[in-house]
């Protein structure tokens, strides 16, 4: 499937067309429309928890109520569609904790270097008082999270050499996204991080604008970035979840029952993409590896201790945020 890339003006264009046209239907029997955007392409278990949501929706309100899915960044960036949702467009989007700790700094821990190691401990951190009082705080920033529960996967570094350790990244070119969370931790790993957007990422590789990328395995099989780079080093640097943020007002004034069914099919969605992703690991491992791509075992420990630092790298953050969440973690 081929899809259109926008160009920056396109974008913001819809997100104002979009933001303009956020008012609900008169009659509360009326068609709800609304665009779900994100970066990733369709094969991707992100993206097909995101239809496998819009699917459940459209049943459970008799068609009253239509989601359509936008993969690859047709609406524009993430980062511009999460500040359309804050604007009032009547969008969705796949977005994480890390770009979200733009509008509320301190959730952006929650996409720290080696934090949570697995689903569960995410989702004792999701249930805690300390999330708890955060959502609040992104609510008040304009955002409802429709969807907080979805496992993305482990990230992992995928180059022209193996990096078994730190040294062995010093000053080698990292692509990552528009995100200080990406930023502070790669550098702390020795590296020289360089922003590019995800869809520009097979290019940046094939021309050498960059040495390495990093990303989960689905999103690595997803881009074709094996086509371009053929080591995988099992850094694990992330266990990275995704939120689907809608905007608050709108979420608001929808009808109650509406509301209800986008938070429970919300909530399903994300387990979905969490089963998807644990499910289909193996299926990427042995794609990736049938493409001709090696796997390296790492030193995660010498990883682990050379972002320890990255935590201090936020002064917007609530002072004694890490050792918060870690409490909430051992509870």
């Amino acid at each position: 499937m081929t899809h259109h890339f926008p160009t920056r003006r396109t974008a913001l264009a819809v997100g104002a067309g979009l933001a303009a046209g956020a008012v609900l239907p008169a009659k509360s029997q009326e068609t709800i429309r609304i665009r779900f955007a994100h970066s990733l392409s369709s094969t991707e278990p992100a993206h097909l928890a995101a239809e496998f949501f819009a699917k459940n929706v459209a049943a459970r309100t008799n068609g009253r109520v239509q989601i359509q899915v936008f993969p690859g960044e047709q609406l524009g960036p993430g980062k511009e569609v999460n500040e359309m949702i804050r604007q009032g467009a009547n969008v969705m989007n796949i977005t994480d904790p890390g770009y979200l700790s733009d509008f509320v700094p301190d959730i952006g821990v929650l996409n720290g270097p080696y934090l949570v190691r697995t689903v569960q401990e995410y989702e004792k951190l999701l249930a805690s008082d300390w999330f708890k009082a955060t959502e609040r705080r992104l609510e008040q920033a304009g955002f409802k999270l429709i969807m907080a529960n979805g496992y993305f996967g482990q990230r992992h570094l995928i180059a022209d050499k193996p990096v078994r350790s730190p040294a062995e990244m010093a000053g080698m070119t990292v692509r990552v996204p528009p995100n200080t969370m990406w930023i502070e931790t790669f550098k702390a790993m020795g590296a020289r991080p360089t922003t590019v957007q995800w869809s520009e990422v097979y290019g940046a590789l094939q021309q050498n604008v960059v040495q390495a990328a990093e990303a989960p395995l689905g999103s690595l099989w997803g881009a074709k970035l094996h086509e371009v780079r053929k080591v995988i080093s099992t850094t694990g640097h992330f266990t990275a979840f995704t939120m689907w943020p809608m905007n608050i007002n709108f979420f608001n004034r929808l009808p109650a029952d509406v509301q209800k069914v986008l938070l429970e099919e919300g909530t399903k969605g994300g387990a979905e993409q969490t089963r998807l992703t644990l499910s289909l690991n193996d299926d990427f491992v042995a794609r990736l590896k049938g493409a001709g791509v090696s796997f390296v075992d790492v030193d995660n420990a010498a990883f682990q201790r050379a972002t320890a630092s990255v935590y201090k790298a936020f002064p917007k953050w609530t002072p004694g945020l890490h050792d918060t969440v870690m409490a909430a973690l051992r509870k």
